[in-house]
């Protein structure tokens, strides 16, 4: 859904009449508008295998993984010292959490954090999700990122006695945090009310001609002279 805003038009400097041309297209605000970032290009791949990513590698390291039950259960710990805590909202609380941190840290920001440059800036606009693994789809520790958002999601369900209002915003967490670590969504941003700058090229617009069946139009200040036919006839 677009909605006009600016557009100029103007006579080309030949003078011809009649012809006019717009410059740019109207610009337009989208509401929402998906588009796809970087290259994937061989230079970009060379860029990406100069060094080591020191912020992406760290999850296939030893204890990487362990780390997401320990953060899960020290949060469920810290939560449930609240007084008059309920455990159907601690669950809902832990998994709302660990979904939120989850999606900021993997799939909201982007860039590295240090030795940008030595990649000659291919991270820069990709988040630590696309990162992993220099984008490779189904690995091991994809998969289990993947993993333990569903296995959390399936335990708070079962221990907020499949509540339907808690479900519903559980699920609903899931989805968002799910949708961007899908390979059909790899270097694809979703962003909303985006403002499309116009082109700048000349567009011409056709110039209006008379209708079939009205007089050519004659220019006044010109005058055409008598013929004298005995002068044509003596050439001859």
């Amino acid at each position: 859904m677009t909605s006009a805003k600016t557009s100029s038009t103007r006579s080309p400097k030949s003078g011809s009449p009649g012809l006019s041309v717009r410059v740019g297209r109207e610009r337009s605000s989208s509401i929402v508008k998906v588009e796809k970032v970087g290259e994937e290009s061989l230079e970009e791949a060379l860029d990406q295998s100069v060094y080591d990513n020191v912020n992406a590698e760290w999850v296939n390291r030893k204890g990487a993984w362990l780390i997401h039950p320990v953060l899960i259960f020290a949060g469920k710990v810290v939560i449930d010292t609240i007084p008059g805590m309920r455990q159907e909202i601690s669950w809902t609380l832990v998994n709302l959490l660990y979904l939120g941190l989850s999606y900021l840290m993997f799939h909201y920001v982007t860039g590295i954090p240090f030795h940008s440059d030595l990649h000659g800036g291919v991270y820069d606009n990709l988040t630590l999700w696309e990162q992993i693994d220099e984008g490779a789809q189904y690995t091991p520790a994809k998969k289990w990122l993947f993993i333990v958002p569903i296995t959390l999601f399936l335990a708070s369900t079962h221990y907020t006695h499949y509540d339907p209002w808690l479900f519903a915003i559980n699920l609903t967490a899931l989805i968002l945090v799910l949708i961007p670590k899908l390979p059909a969504f790899h270097r694809y941003r979703v962003r909303f009310m985006v403002e499309e700058e116009p082109s700048g090229v000349g567009t011409p617009v056709t110039p209006n001609f008379p209708r079939s069946g009205t007089s050519t139009p004659m220019r006044e200040d010109i005058s055409i002279p008598p013929i004298n036919v005995s002068e044509v006839a003596s050439r001859l």
